[in-house]
């Protein structure tokens, strides 16, 4: 009787000497290239945090009376006057979007998410026929113009459509900038750089109650967070095509212009890059690996198992990222303090995140993390709104965005090579899912102010307990076939002589 190593516990040796490839050897792991590169592709998500979560000073929450009505604040409402000592006008006070028109709020956020993410579908596929550079830019301009327009529609639902198409060029703006950092940086560093790209994002997030307080009202907020963008037009001169993408479509000397122009700037030798990319393409061409696709994610049942374990956390961290974090701008107390304390905790849950990867397995974090996402939000539920909610809620918040920043990770490597993108695909499309639901939770807070903390809460405690059935695979080698993705994580416990 043998009995198995237990580093080898999930049926794959772990990878302790990483095997470089072609291209990560030519221009190096991490250089000045690439720096300059994240440094770039870094910026766009500034604007994708200011539209992501604009919705919280968009539709502030705002106390109202009827004019005409003994009650003052009863529905219907045909005259109401709104409170203007905060904000001076919102979408909610521009197009009377209370009583039975209160949930066409939730709508467009709702329908903003929806554009999420088909963008990401839509520019996904576009990046892989068209290369990363063209659908990144498109994405940024159709961003740029559409949110300026958005400050100056004169109707509710062309402004819900404008937001859409914004919604849709976020989604092509995060798919497509990520795959081109991730195409840059080498094995060593993507773990990190990936962390860190949430990092312009968390600051965006922090950015946007300065906005909401220097613009109290929405058109000139729109403008605020919609104009900087414009910056980002330079990058039809600056970015470059990713050499994998030029490499893969097989127009191989625009690929060996740019690696060489990386590996100057890195101080790499240059001196034999075309005849080794030549003898790479030449492989590539003669591999027989073969192509999976998402019904491939389904059809085994430990894949099967994994994927439905996976998108569901996947969904359920942006379920109450997105939810919690809109949430807290409904508590009581200053609007801009609390959005802002939210945000800030998020940043330290990014960089709490990177040596978390480092020291404590994927699964571990994933239920920790959920758990005490879940905990938080029960407490929030019957705690009086205060301080204490707030903190209650920013903890919920930073609890799921660790959890987001490790299922990037998590996905890319609990997936074999032929099946990878699509399970990020699916994943990821399942989290918008999360993000259009989260809104109309919100609005349960006018039936009991404890609803809305539950009902987040439940979702957390179920992923929690579902990351239980996932193999861990810190320190193990990534697959590359089915069946390798099958067989993982079925736990040999001996072996016959």
């Amino acid at each position: 009787m043998e009995l198995q190593n237990p580093k080898e516990e999930n049926g794959i040796k772990p990878n302790n000497v990483p095997q470089q490839d072609l291209i990560q050897r030519v221009i190096g792991s991490f250089g000045k290239y690439q720096l300059y590169l994240c440094l770039l592709i870094f910026l766009t998500k500034f604007p994708v945090a200011f539209h992501q979560m604009a919705i919280i000073f968009l539709s502030p929450k705002v106390e109202y009376t009827c004019i005409g009505s003994s009650n003052n604040a009863t529905c219907p409402c045909s005259s109401p006057q709104y409170d203007t000592s905060i904000f001076t006008n919102s979408i909610i006070m521009e197009w009377d979007l209370i009583c039975d028109r209160k949930w066409l709020t939730s709508f467009t956020q709702t329908l903003f998410q929806l554009g999420t993410l088909l963008g990401s579908v839509f520019f996904g596929m576009a990046s892989d026929r068209f290369g990363r550079k063209k659908p990144l830019l498109v994405a940024v301009v159709i961003q740029v113009l559409m949110g300026i327009i958005a400050a100056y529609v004169p109707e509710f639902w062309t402004f819900t459509f404008v937001r859409f198409l914004i919604g849709m060029s976020v989604g092509g703006t995060m798919v497509t900038g990520f795959v081109m950092v991730m195409e840059f940086v080498g094995t060593k560093y993507r773990d990190l750089i990936s962390a860190l790209y949430q990092v312009p994002f968390n600051l965006g997030h922090m950015l946007l109650p300065v906005f909401g307080y220097y613009f109290r009202d929405f058109t000139s907020f729109q403008l605020a967070i919609s104009i900087p963008s414009i910056i980002l037009l330079a990058y039809f001169f600056l970015l470059p095509e990713t050499a994998r993408w030029l490499i893969a479509v097989k127009r191989t000397d625009e690929a060996i212009v740019i690696l060489e122009r990386v590996a100057k700037v890195n101080k790499r030798p240059t001196e034999n890059i075309r005849s080794d990319i030549e003898l790479y393409q030449k492989s590539l061409e003669n591999s027989q690996l073969k192509k999976g696709n998402i019904l491939d994610l389904f059809r085994t049942p430990n894949l099967r198992k994994n994927i439905a374990a996976m998108s569901f956390n996947w969904l359920t961290c942006s379920y109450c990222f997105y939810g919690v974090s809109q949430y807290v701008g409904q508590l009581s107390g200053n609007v801009f303090t609390n959005v802002a304390l939210s945000a800030s905790v998020t940043l330290l849950g990014t960089f709490a995140s990177i040596p978390l990867m480092k020291v404590i397995g994927r699964r571990t974090i994933l239920i920790l993390f959920n758990f005490i996402c879940a905990l938080c939000l029960l407490i929030l539920a019957i705690i009086p709104e205060g301080i204490g909610s707030v903190i209650c809620a920013s903890i919920g918040v930073v609890a799921s965005f660790i959890v987001f920043v490790i299922v990037y990770l998590y996905c890319t490597e609990l997936f074999p090579t032929v099946v990878r993108n699509a399970a990020l695909g699916f994943s990821s499309m399942m989290a918008r899912v999360g993000s259009m639901i989260a809104p109309f939770v919100i609005e349960m807070r006018d039936v009991a102010i404890w609803i809305p903390p539950v009902l987040f809460a439940i979702f957390p405690l179920v992923a929690a307990c579902i990351t239980f059935v996932l193999p861990e695979t810190k320190g193990c080698e990534l697959m590359t076939t089915i069946e390798e993705g099958e067989q993982f994580g079925k736990k040999k416990t001996a072996n016959k002589a």
